[in-house]
């Protein structure tokens, strides 16, 4: 703990807690034939053709899971890696795990092979989960569950009853990009679902009578938190979409389950209003709608405002601890900041150049958040390296940079490294560059985001060819098909620019922030 006044305020976990009871175990008691979860297929199709599960079901079918992974030899502590499409498996097999006492991996069906066999790899996973459609030939030891698997694990085995964690036990591993040039596996506690508590009424407003429509997949933490741990665990109900991402079926899924919110990105909320006629739905149930994952443009916040009549409340956050910054029904949205630290987050603007006391109100520092936040991550799986960078005695620093208004409102300035975002995802410049530096056309590569229009920014490489003399006649599309191979496609760069030089510092590194006036 820090010294003085600094430390998270809120209630802090029972020292025995499993996340998965915590979830579930409740309304399974109180509300068992409530709806927990509807996966809608097909959005045209009528709202009681959807897959529904009650808290009843759900809640023995979690525990069948967890029955059947420990019938399969899985040890408390033992990782899993899910690789599968977006369907309600991947949702039971993640909570099924965690109420095991196992620790699942939740990985982007967007991943390639090569990507998900370093995952394996390096989270040392014993278990293989996977979908027909996303195969693969996994490294000798481990085990593989196909869909076949995967369905018996919930229909052959007795419930078991959820494992008695302590809340310091890890629960599930997820990887995200960094500094470095290969993603790192951030390891949470049993603890960080409690640890989302602040979000319930410092951004959601969220009540047992809400119905959630998230636009995420299952395997995004986005998802798998706003989407299926906070409604759970507030007895609401959880509505995901798993059929063909196409941006008209949000109006015509809010209107049809009568969703009282709706969660995504700033971008699908930018497409939803261009390629909709939103009056054309009945969206009087919805209170109002989330969104997180990339900084909310103030001109999008005014024309959703305008269009529906109804707020928009952004929420800052990490992989590291979630979301611990919101605006909110009892947070005025103030256009230009993400909001203000939810209650009892312990949250505050570094020095730069270090030191531990945090900055008054006005001065631009580093984020941090202090380690005594039940949300945040237990730490780097096996990179004490890169733990010992981002902690700084008692506060973790995520790299942003910020300042605090005095009414608290933050304002956030950018990043202090070089990490992009896109699509809500955090991608390290590194390892696209890495990928692209094996393609034998490339020389030198720099990586990093352009700014295409007002809030929307992509993906660009800047490659200096091997062969100088042919800068001209160089075709990109063999560079972009080469990414597409090699990573997931929210990694991929929309554009490559060629160069004869990259922008330098008088030490030879790379000057990424300048890429952007670097056109040739």
């Amino acid at each position: 703990m820090a010294q003085g006044r600094w430390g998270y305020g809120g209630e802090l976990p029972p020292a025995r807690f499993n996340m998965a009871r915590y979830c579930l175990a409740h309304a399974a008691q109180a509300t068992p034939d409530k709806i927990a979860l509807i996966v809608v297929s097909d959005a045209r199709m009528p709202a009681e053709a959807a897959e529904r599960w009650s808290y009843r079901q759900l809640d023995r079918a979690v525990r069948q899971v967890a029955a059947g992974l420990r019938r399969l030899g899985l040890k408390p502590g033992a990782r899993l890696l899910i690789r599968m499409g977006n369907t309600s498996d991947y949702a039971l097999l993640f909570f099924g795990a965690i109420a095991a006492g196992c620790v699942p991996l939740p990985s982007s069906a967007q991943l390639t092979e090569e990507e998900a066999t370093f995952l394996l790899a390096d989270s040392g996973a014993e278990v293989l989960a996977v979908s027909a459609e996303l195969a693969m030939a996994p490294p000798p030891g481990v085990q593989v569950l196909d869909p076949e698997a995967v369905a018996a694990l919930r229909t052959a085995s007795e419930p078991m009853d959820y494992a008695d964690t302590a809340a310091e036990d890890p629960a599930f591993l997820i990887y995200t990009s960094g500094t470095t040039g290969r993603p790192k596996g951030v390891l949470h506690a049993q603890r960080s679902a409690w640890g989302r508590r602040p979000m319930y009424q410092g951004w959601y407003g969220i009540g047992p009578d809400d119905v959630i429509l998230h636009a995420g997949a299952f395997n995004w933490t986005y998802t798998l938190g706003v989407g299926l741990t906070d409604p759970w665990a507030n007895g609401a109900t959880a509505v995901l979409y798993n059929g063909q991402r196409d941006v008209t079926v949000w109006p015509m899924l809010m209107a049809k389950f009568r969703a009282t919110l709706f969660a995504a990105v700033p971008g699908l909320y930018r497409q939803i209003l261009k390629y909709n006629d939103l009056r054309r739905f009945d969206l009087s149930s919805l209170r109002h709608g989330l969104t997180a994952g990339e900084a909310l443009n103030a001109a999008l916040l005014e024309q959703w405002r305008a269009t529906t009549g109804k707020e928009l409340y952004e929420a800052l956050g990490m992989s590291e601890c979630s979301t611990y910054v919101s605006s909110g029904p009892d947070t005025p949205v103030w256009p230009g900041s993400p909001g203000k630290p939810q209650a009892g987050r312990c949250i505050a603007a570094l020095p730069v150049d270090g030191g531990e006391e945090p900055l008054p109100p006005g001065e631009t520092g580093l984020l941090a958040v202090h380690r005594s936040d039940p949300g945040l991550m237990l730490g780097y799986w096996n990179r004490p390296e890169e733990e010992a960078l981002v902690f700084r005695g008692d506060w973790f620093i995520g790299g942003d940079l910020v300042h605090f208004e005095p009414d608290g409102y933050m304002v956030y300035h950018g990043r202090n490294d070089d990490v992009m975002n896109a699509m809500g995802y955090r991608v390290s410049p590194l390892e696209v560059e890495h990928c692209l530096s094996q393609h034998p056309a490339v020389a030198e590569v720099a990586v990093t985001e352009l700014a295409v229009r007002d809030g929307v920014s992509v993906i660009a490489a800047f490659v200096v060819p091997r062969d100088p003399d042919e800068t001209d006649e160089l075709d990109a599309a063999p560079l972009l098909a080469y990414t597409h191979e090699h990573l997931a496609a929210y990694k991929c760069p929309r554009e490559i620019i060629f160069t004869d030089q990259l922008p330098r510092t008088a030490n030879g590194k790379v000057r990424r922030r300048d890429l952007a006036q670097w056109r040739k």
